[in-house]
């Protein structure tokens, strides 16, 4: 299948101003990612791809980014819940057995309610993002109960905001999001982007603050090197260096609202448009022949 995918990936409140903050340096040097034909959301990416598919202006989301949010505040979390996050991915023989893992944790948790993380959402997202865009978008989550994948659209029935919120459902961090009788959480608890989902277009952009994955579960670049030679793949990811900066030592850091202006500013610094027209603007050698 020709075409050109964006594929975002997770990495908490601050992965969401980072993406948004790359967004913005892309626009500015003329390239407009929102002409995708395909946008894969996971978990921070689920909430940056609703808006690029909807047609938002990236460097006004970036601009939005900057701005002090009334009422924001971190979700609890500890150290303690990253070391379960780890050790259950090295427990875990199937991707799907460590979703299961995963999703009883996200249950038995005692997080904010679905309502109150359902109005968080529809904030996050914008008043202009209430709708499935005509835009082909794809927000993953894996259910709670069977570890299997569960890619949302607009043909699946359930609404965008909802699907947003079952795809940024992080384990103990927020509660699962109940669609259809069954309960669903974060789509980065099988990957740290889902670039499979984008398997079948030629040209792929991929920007993704965490990379890595672990045991059962494959990293970005793995994912990269499943594809071979069928797809070109301009992969954006943070600096480690200062991303560490704006990560803080404690991992908690990706969800503390006083670090977005800088993960934001920090996308924003990421000079990544010659990488990705190479990509973005490639036309294949059978095409370039007629």
């Amino acid at each position: 299948m020709a075409g050109r995918a964006v594929v975002l990936g997770g990495g908490g409140m601050i992965g969401i101003a980072w993406e948004t903050g790359v967004l913005a340096a892309l626009a500015a040097d003329g390239l407009d990612l929102r002409e995708a034909d395909l946008i894969v959301g996971t978990s921070a990416g689920a909430v940056v791809g609703a808006q690029l598919a909807t047609g938002l202006d990236p460097l006004d989301l970036y601009a939005r980014q900057l701005r002090p949010q009334a009422g924001e505040q971190a979700p609890k979390s500890s150290p303690f819940a990253l070391f379960r996050i780890v050790w259950q991915l090295t427990r875990s023989k199937t991707i799907e057995e460590y979703g299961a893992r995963m999703g009883r944790i996200a249950l038995a948790a005692k997080t904010s309610t679905e309502q109150e993380r359902r109005a968080e959402v529809a904030g996050l997202l914008g008043d202009d993002v209430r709708e499935w865009p005509n835009k082909r978008l794809v927000i993953t989550a894996v259910d709670a109960e069977t570890g299997k994948p569960a890619d949302f659209d607009a043909a699946s029935g359930v609404g965008l905001v909802d699907a947003v919120c079952a795809g940024t459902a992080g384990p103990g961090v927020r509660p699962p999001a109940t669609i259809g009788g069954r309960r669903y959480i974060d789509g980065g608890m099988r990957s740290p982007a889902n670039l499979d989902v984008a398997a079948g277009y030629d040209r792929i952009v991929v920007i993704a603050p965490m990379t890595r994955g672990g045991g059962v579960m494959p990293g970005v670049e793995r994912q990269i090197a499943a594809l071979g030679d069928r797809a070109r793949v301009a992969l954006i990811t943070p600096d480690p260096a200062s991303w560490r900066k704006v990560m803080g030592r404690s991992p908690a850091g990706a969800l503390d609202p006083a670090r977005r202006a800088p993960a934001a500013r920090n996308g924003r610094s990421v000079r990544a448009a010659e990488r990705v027209a190479a990509v973005w603007n490639w036309v294949g050698e059978q095409r370039d022949s007629h």
